[in-house]
């Protein structure tokens, strides 16, 4: 559709009308108001000014009435008359008698009858002339006229500067608008109209414009009706074939039962979720999930029943299992295919197993029955099982179908050895969750020894699992089960019960000790700690001060001012804080010095080859300086041989425990061990 229009509605004339009009109307209101105030403060400056000069001369006209002296009389009015504007100049006796005058003529200049309309063509100041000693009395007047012809001149050069400025600034941005208007909207849109006018229905667009108000005849309405009339023949076109294409794209990526991507897409998928994770350094994992004796359940409550099931599943895995860390898909027949991305270790792969073996054992009601289904799964794991898509997902598929040749409802991972890993943890898992309730744990106490006068001064803590049938657990394999599954907070709580126990026990029967209890992360976390340790104490009616916490630089980086504003309250009611491990974490001075810390203790692997390992002594050395500067007490562990309890005395350790001087013992043994540990350190010292 062609349209033409007049010169007076172009977009472009009527910008620049009203810009054009706003600024000059805008630049004569500011700059008039900038003029009103350069007056008001002009004529506050003649003030100002006559009252600093008369104050100034004030003193030494009073002198000359004082004194009758009409000749320093004069030289006062005479120094007034050096300012210009000064044009009368008079000190007289109370009687009005002058003792010294001086006038001149107002300043004649054209600009006056408006100048002094505003600021008035002379402005009068008039003093008493006193003296300090008697207030009172007054012995004169001092007065003054100034001419405002000279200011006034000044002030009239400014406005005119300004209100000329003003304007000229106003006209130059209004120009500026106009051309960046003419620019970026008006000689585009011109463009565009010229181009959609052109358009060939059989390329289309997908939306009407809607017309904008108080343009109908100007560019953008052109620019709106061309764009309508081409959208209106083509609409119905574009539609059917967009819908068209949809149907054909979504048949051939997804599943038409469940709605799941389809195993071709999937393929897709799964290639660049395996270029993320190599790229990002993390571990992937398949699950390949088939319904047990699926054929039984289709024969037996019809092939309807079990699409119904297949959908049932496919809704919850999109549920459970969120689109940011998990691929779903239908392989086929009964077959699911998860594949979760972003993997740290294998052990979550374990629990995201045992996540789908619950997700596909719950009873599924079809109308008429309630199913009841299991599924085996099949495990594969990149890059470690497979670094192709296709044979990834095919050892998960061969796994699948392999485990479920020896049983049901289980989930087996493509590796044997892993697989064995991976259920050995999740047993060890379990059992540890009841360890607790059946009594299981215990603690041993390790000596801590004073190597400055070599007396027992405390004892660490340490937990003890004896499982029923492993025996003893170690604590660097159940530890990490414990906050990994969060149940070291409830072991946490019982250790610094016990601990705490027995330090009182020991305290009761004159044997007086610090206790030192490690506290982890998952502890430290909890927002009642302190409160649970202060409990504890009071409930054991032990001093805070036998009470020592260790936590490792890690334990407080995970939540740094959480953890040390926890240690300062801590500190503030006397528990003693220990850094263990130190020099295996951050160890940072910046943090270290934000720490309510009493004792560093040294990990025992730089002891354990102390002056064998050159580096090692370094760095055990470092830390018993540093301990020396900060005014914190050292605690060497793993201290094995009289050669290394010998150099850590002699270096300027203070305190050191390990095998050398005991094992950890029973509460039992360790009292005996203390009694006969002071009676050798008595014989030797006779």
């Amino acid at each position: 559709m062609k349209s033409t229009f007049q010169i007076e509605h172009r977009l472009g004339y009527r910008i620049l009308r009203w810009v054009l009009s706003i600024a000059l109307v805008s630049g004569a209101l500011l700059s008039a108001a900038q003029i009103v105030i350069d007056a008001r403060r002009v004529s506050s400056e003649l003030d100002t000014q006559a009252e600093q000069t008369m104050a100034l001369v004030r003193e030494a006209a009073t002198q000359a009435v004082f004194s009758i002296d009409d000749e320093l009389a004069q030289q006062v009015v005479d120094g007034l008359f050096e300012q210009g504007s000064v044009r009368f100049a008079n000190i007289s006796h109370p009687d009005g008698e002058p003792l010294g005058e001086q006038a001149r003529p107002l300043a004649n200049a054209p600009y006056r009858q408006l100048t002094d309309s505003i600021f008035r063509a002379e402005r009068s100041y008039r003093i008493a002339l006193t003296r300090s000693e008697d207030p009172n009395i007054v012995y004169g007047h001092l007065e003054v006229r100034y001419d405002t012809g000279p200011t006034a001149a000044s002030w009239l050069e400014r406005a005119t500067l300004t209100f000329g400025s003003g304007l000229a600034r106003a006209t130059i941005l209004a120009l500026v608008l106009f051309m960046v208007y003419h620019l970026l909207l008006t000689k585009p849109l011109l463009k565009i109209i010229d181009s959609l006018t052109k358009v060939d229905p059989a390329f289309p667009d997908n939306r009407l414009i809607t017309p904008l108000k108080g343009h109908k005849q100007d560019e953008l309405g052109l620019w709106v009706n061309a764009t309508n009339n081409l959208l209106v023949a083509i609409s119905d076109s574009q539609k059917k074939q967009r819908e068209a294409e949809e149907r054909v794209s979504r048949l051939s990526r997804y599943d038409q039962l469940t709605g799941l991507p389809s195993r071709d897409y999937l393929l897709g998928l799964l290639g660049a979720a395996m270029e993320e994770t190599r790229r990002k350094n993390k571990i992937l994992s398949v699950f390949c999930c088939g319904i047990d004796d699926f054929k039984s359940i289709n024969d037996q409550f019809g092939y309807e029943s079990g699409d119904l099931i297949l959908q049932n599943i496919a809704d919850r895995l999109e549920e459970s299992l969120p689109g940011s860390q998990f691929l779903k898909a239908r392989l086929g027949s009964d077959q699911f295919v998860v594949i979760e991305k972003d993997l740290d270790n294998d052990y979550q792969a374990t629990i995201t197993a045992e996540k789908l073996l619950h997700l596909f054992s719950k009873p599924i009601s079809t109308g008429e029955h309630t199913i009841g289904i299991t599924a085996t799964i099949g495990v594969a794991l990149f890059p470690d099982d497979a670094e192709q898509l296709d044979r990834l997902l095919h050892f998960a598929e061969q796994t699948m179908t392999l485990a479920k040749t020896g049983s049901r409802n289980c989930f087996q991972f493509y590796v044997a050895s892993v697989d064995q890993e991976m259920r050995e943890r999740k047993r060890l898992e379990k059992d540890l969750a009841g360890a607790l309730d059946k009594a299981q744990f215990h603690l041993v106490y390790q000596p801590q020894i004073s190597l400055e006068n070599g007396r027992i001064i405390g004892a660490e803590a340490l937990l003890r699992w004896e499982h029923p049938e492993r025996g003893l657990v170690p604590p660097d394999l159940f530890i990490p089960l414990a906050e990994l599954s969060g149940s070291i907070v409830d072991i946490g709580r019982w250790v610094l019960d016990q601990a705490c126990h027995q330090a009182a026990q020991w305290a009761s029967e004159g044997m007086p000790m610090r206790i030192a209890v490690n506290l982890s992360a998952v502890q430290l976390r909890q927002h009642d700690i302190v409160e649970t340790v202060l409990e504890t104490l009071e409930r054991h009616q032990l001093p805070a001060n036998r009470l020592e916490l260790e936590v490792t630089e890690t334990t407080v980086m995970t939540n740094l001012e959480d953890a040390i504003a926890k240690l300062h309250r801590f500190k503030r009611k006397g528990i003693q804080i220990a850094v263990d491990d130190f020099g295996t974490g951050y160890s940072s001075l910046t943090y270290l010095k934000r720490m309510p810390v009493q004792h560093l203790k040294i990990d025992k692997q730089f002891v354990r080859d102390l002056l064998i390992n050159e580096e090692d002594t370094r760095i055990a050395n470092t830390i018993i300086d540093l301990g020396k500067s900060l005014n914190l007490s050292v605690i060497a562990e793993g201290v094995e041989t009289p050669e290394q309890e010998h150099y850590l005395r002699q270096r300027g350790c203070q305190l050191a425990q390990g095998y050398f001087f005991s094992k950890p013992l029973q509460s039992q043994e360790f009292e005996s061990f203390v009694v006969k540990f002071h009676d050798k350190m008595i014989e030797n010292n006779a």
